[in-house]
């Protein structure tokens, strides 16, 4: 195996000094089997740095390392039978396609940005995030289930100097209760007639789906767009809008007007794709009037008064009053779902992951304080009247055992993680052929072991 790598390492060199200056590509690594192509680094350097990642020093040092090392992971992953699902990496590279379109512009700008065309992008990003989740794969699995006993927890709190503790940031503990203004029929009724005006210019070809959407769609993700979400399952999508979506067949009609938590929307098929579907569609959204928006504040305000004399609890007017449907059978606490390291989600929030309205008014509340009514914008994008009563606080600290035992056992599992790949990284350089060609091995790498005397 070497003799031929190098045999064909070389016969790749020959190549480049016979064109001389003009060398388009070149063979930088080689690991294993697999070659690491110049172009593949600057490929990555490209997305890299549209994605807005910062690389701790020279990046054709750093950028072939990790290319390097994630070869190594394959290697393992071919041995161990190792695949991935072909429809979720689709579904990722058509996602971030679209993200990078909503980012630079335009369809246009993102292929000057690269170089390429879109297909050619999207087919590259494919070949990354499949490579990417297979290599996460193959981590789990040599790692395996971490277990950790209080004792070892403790022994790794001990030693660490004060200095070296973490910092645990302020955390807060928040029950809400909302109430929704009420939208006349008048408002949706106009909403419902502006979409219907949309739907026959479109059908006359007068004007183009894409454009209306572009002109007037409130989905700030897609207008940019044309509408366009790129390819979801039914899954993805809200029951009411798949319901709808996934029974177009005739990409020149518009939609029903269908009706989500989010407002109303037409809809246009683009592409059919086996159970995944692309579309685009246009969302307006009703409006709430000052005065609608008053009478719910008058209303929270006598609800606000039940609470302060105690007429009955939190809890109680949470469970029976409040709109939010995903804190009210839960006596109206507030769940994180974006906490990192936990995948049920966790009650506790710092500052800056509660909704910026609700933030505001927290920040100064005394545990147990209950506020009164203000308006907010919910993840729904609807504008809502709330009250929120602070349940608990716990103010920035350095960590300790009594209060952060699952943040410390967090830690140490991370640690743990990362020794068991480090090990196997070393291990697996020692029996693995790694050729790296002149000019590209004068780098401080991570593991040093790349270079072979």
């Amino acid at each position: 195996m070497k003799k031929i790598l190098t045999v064909f390492f070389l016969a790749c060199l020959s190549c480049a000094a016979m064109a001389q200056d003009n060398v388009i590509d070149e063979i930088v690594w080689v690991v294993g089997d697999d070659a690491i192509l110049r172009s593949d680094i600057e490929t990555q350097r490209l997305y890299m740095q549209n994605e807005g990642q910062r690389l701790d020093g020279d990046p054709y040092c750093v950028i072939p390392e990790q290319m390097a090392i994630q070869k190594l992971y394959l290697n393992q992953a071919k041995i161990d039978s190792i695949e991935v699902g072909e429809g979720q990496i689709i579904q990722a590279a058509d996602q971030w396609v679209n993200w990078a379109i909503n980012q630079i512009g335009s369809r246009e700008k993102v292929e000057e940005y690269f170089g390429k065309k879109i297909s050619q992008i999207k087919d590259e990003r494919k070949d990354m995030i499949r490579e990417q989740q297979v290599t996460d794969e193959m981590k789990r699995k040599l790692i395996g289930e971490i277990k950790l006993t209080p004792s070892e927890i403790r022994k790794f709190y001990n030693q660490l100097s004060k200095d070296s503790l973490p910092t645990i940031p302020t955390t807060v503990e928040v029950q809400i209760i909302t109430f929704e203004p009420k939208i006349p029929f008048d408002v949706t009724d106009a909403i419902k007639a502006r979409l219907r005006d949309f739907t026959e210019q479109i059908n006359s070809g007068k004007m183009e789906f894409s454009t209306l959407a572009r002109l007037y769609s409130e989905d700030p993700g897609s207008a940019a767009r044309g509408g366009e979400l790129g390819f979801m399952s039914k899954t993805d999508l809200l029951p009411e809008f798949a319901n709808v979506a996934f029974n177009l067949s005739d990409s020149k009609r518009v939609s029903q007007i269908v009706q989500t938590e989010y407002g109303y929307h037409i809809i246009q098929l683009i592409e059919k794709r086996g159970n995944r579907i692309n579309c685009r569609h246009i969302l307006l959204k009703p409006k709430v009037s000052e005065k609608e928006l008053t009478e719910a504040t008058v209303r929270m305000d006598s609800l606000y008064n039940d609470l302060q004399a105690n007429k009955f609890s939190f809890e109680e007017a949470a469970t029976f009053v409040s709109y939010d449907k995903d804190t009210r059978n839960n006596k109206g606490l507030m769940v994180n779902q974006n906490h990192e390291g936990n995948n049920f989600g966790t009650p506790k929030f710092e500052m800056q992951e509660l909704p910026q309205e609700a933030g505001k008014v927290i920040y100064n509340m005394q545990v147990g304080e209950i506020s009164k009514p203000f308006t907010m914008i919910t993840d729904k994008q609807k504008e809502v009247v709330a009250i929120v009563k602070l349940k608990s606080r716990t103010e920035q600290h350095k960590a300790n055992l009594s209060d952060d035992f699952q943040a410390m056992k967090n830690l140490v599992e991370q640690q743990k993680r990362e020794e068991l790949l480090n090990d196997w990284i070393k291990k697996k350089q020692k029996t693995t052929y790694v050729r790296i060609a002149e000019g590209w091995r004068n780098c401080d790498f991570k593991y040093p072991g790349w270079v072979k005397e």
